[in-house]
């Protein structure tokens, strides 16, 4: 079988170089008949692919190399996208299938357009594909079999981790049609209201899976790596921001292109650069020129493949882009003081602040290719990145309001004082009543802000109670996002500033005080799973009435020879009581274990944040309805 997967896998190849040729040549039906064609055989071999994890075929280099026949089956399966090769396929099966979406929906009237946007998507999945097949097969047989694999990579073995690839794809390969949009848009020399509306929705398409699929990621490092955070501008971590902050200013963008015809050039330019950050990301992870915990593989071939596919795609585009910008001029007229000012505004800060996040992750490369070591971390990012996404923050409820054209500016001072008098309330009552720092206080009456701002904003538009749940389905994508946005700020400022850390080296029967909980450890014991064994800690924590069970654990693989750990959280309504165990030492000659422990306010706000940002993007692409619009000067 895994042969007829081989085969499947270059029989895609083929039809995608089929869609490209009869696209760019501008056949319609038949570029769609070759996409549709090759996400089917494309499945195919993927699912083959799964079936041989899912049988244990170490006939099966990639299957010896990352499954064994121990592992829980749902591991298994993972396994299949949990390695490099395994993940570039299912990266070229997400390719195939968006332009095989895109062949069965769009509907734009433009028959050229379309065959011309499946075409370029043909040559992205040509590429993708050929670089699978001839650098990364999955596909390589060993002779003679080995009777055990190596197992996946343990870190790995998560739920989390499960659907975190899978959901991350779909929003970085969900650009590359995005990409093939805007090229397609410029080599029609249109950018215009018709080629705005297909393009939001493929951008919203990517927008959301990519958010959600960072927030697992986020999450998984969280109560996986026992380093009791939930972002640490881990370079791998990075890359996946850059094109999230450039989608976003894209999303922004084409609504103006969509609304009123402007900003074509700069909505075309920012829809080629969300998938070449994409593709960026891609060759970090995979080129082995950064070290991190996320990264799949350690190839500089394989990444000098990835570059040149990045230098050449970014080549035709730009260089299409130089070509045909000058042309694409038109749209109604603005001010500065605009709705049109302040999202060209957005943008502004938004790309400005993916510079400062991609020179944080480049430069030590930079400065170890002149022979230095130079490392980038935390302080950098707080005071380069931080104060940049602030000005957007401040001044995101206050421009939502402003109309197209020309705003009120005395709606805009109305709603400075408002804002002034908020953030002065609220770091009164941080500094003064809550003892807080006064950066934090702050952020915090930026989060209120933004919440605020999303709230009046529907109500303005609303008018009265009744017509709120009648809104158009894009009124609440905005609103959820833009409060999703501000819950994000609250539980990221008062986890960050709040976060309370400390060790205790215990013996069995010993107690420690953590942020008021009291800790004793009962027992620590030796366990053992499917794949692994373990050392199991049994710690009671108590506070005030409210007591818990915490069971952290250190595993051992034998299979891959790595452990792991495993945290224990109690949330607590408030925050999560949280709980690393380390190793056994002696201390004042008495054996004692090792916890990092951890309380860490409100951090569950902070997802929810991202949680609400995310299907206010899925909640976008919902089909308006004619009836009921916004009240006037809303839209």
């Amino acid at each position: 079988m895994i042969e007829l997967g081989h085969f499947a896998a270059f029989l895609a190849l083929g039809l995608s170089l089929a869609q490209a040729v009869f696209g760019l040549k501008g056949e319609r039906r038949l570029a769609g008949l070759a996409a549709v064609t090759g996400f089917g055989v494309m499945a195919l071999s993927f699912l083959i692919l799964i079936f041989a994890f899912m049988r244990s075929d170490f006939s099966v280099a990639l299957v010896a190399n990352n499954s064994h026949t121990l592992k829980p089956m749902v591991y298994k399966i993972a396994g299949a996208w949990g390695n490099h090769e395994g993940s570039m396929a299912l990266w070229c099966l997400v390719t195939i299938g968006f332009g095989a979406i895109a062949a069965a929906t769009m509907r734009t009237g433009r028959e050229t357009f379309e065959a011309r946007a499946l075409g370029v998507q043909g040559m992205l999945a040509f590429g993708s594909l050929a670089y699978l097949l001839f650098a990364s097969s999955p596909f390589l047989r060993l002779d003679p079999a080995p009777f055990q694999g190596a197992g996946l990579n343990p870190l790995l073995q998560d739920p989390a981790l499960a659907l975190h690839p899978p959901m991350l794809y779909l929003g970085y390969v969900g650009y590359s049609f995005v990409f093939a949009l805007a090229a397609a848009g410029l080599m029609e020399g249109r950018i215009d209201r018709v080629w705005a509306k297909e393009a939001r929705i493929w951008s919203l398409a990517a927008f959301a899976p990519l958010t959600l699929g960072i927030a697992l990621g986020s999450y998984w490092a969280y109560y996986e790596l026992g380093w009791g955070g939930w972002w640490f501008w881990d370079p791998v971590e990075n890359a996946s921001l850059m094109p999230w902050l450039i989608g976003a200013a894209l999303l922004h963008s084409v609504i103006v292109t969509e609304k009123r015809e402007s900003f074509a050039a700069w909505t075309a330019l920012l829809a080629v650069l969300s998938f070449l950050f994409s593709i960026l990301g891609a060759f970090l992870v995979r080129s082995g020129v950064l070290t991190s915990v996320h990264a799949f593989a350690v190839d500089p071939e394989r990444g000098t493949l990835l570059l040149l596919g990045l230098l050449a795609y970014g080549g035709f585009a730009l260089g299409l882009f130089a070509m045909r910008a000058p042309a694409l001029t038109g749209g109604k007229p603005w001010q500065l003081f605009s709705r049109e000012g302040a999202l060209m505004a957005n943008n502004v800060v938004l790309i400005v602040a993916t510079l400062t996040v991609l020179l944080g992750t480049l430069f030590p490369l930079i400065a170890e290719a002149f022979g230095r070591t130079i490392s980038v971390g935390e302080p950098y990012f707080n005071l380069t990145f931080v104060p940049i996404l602030v000005l957007i923050l401040i001044l995101l409820p206050v421009v939502q309001a402003w109309a197209w054209g020309k705003a009120d500016l005395k709606t805009w001072t109305r709603w400075a004082m408002g804002g002034a008098a908020l953030t002065a309330v609220f770091l009164l009552l941080g500094v003064g009543v809550m003892s807080i720092p006064l950066g934090a206080a702050f952020g915090v009456a930026v989060g209120v802000w933004l919440v605020f701002g999303g709230v009046w904003e529907m109500k303005r538009r609303a008018m009265t109670l009744g017509r709120v749940f009648k809104m158009p389905a894009r009124v609440w994508a905005m609103t959820l996002a833009h409060v999703g946005l501000g819950l994000f700020v609250i539980g990221a400022v008062i986890e960050t500033s709040g976060r309370y850390e400390a060790t205790l080296a215990l013996a069995e029967g010993g107690t420690g005080t953590v942020a008021g909980w009291e800790i004793t450890l009962k027992e620590v014991r030796a366990i053992e799973g499917p794949n692994w064994y373990a050392d199991k800690a049994v710690l009671t924590a108590c506070k005030g009435g409210a007591s818990a069970e915490l069971l952290p654990m250190k595993r051992f693989y034998p299979a891959a020879m790595m452990p792991t750990t495993e945290t224990a959280i109690h949330k607590t309504g408030t925050g999560d009581l949280y709980v690393a165990l380390g190793e056994q030492r002696e201390v004042d000659g008495q054996a004692r274990w090792v916890f990092r422990v951890y309380y860490n306010p409100m951090v569950d706000l902070l997802y929810f944040g991202v949680v609400l940002i995310g299907l206010g993007g899925l909640l976008a692409m919902w089909p308006e309805k004619r009836g009921l619009k916004p009240s006037e000067g809303a839209a």
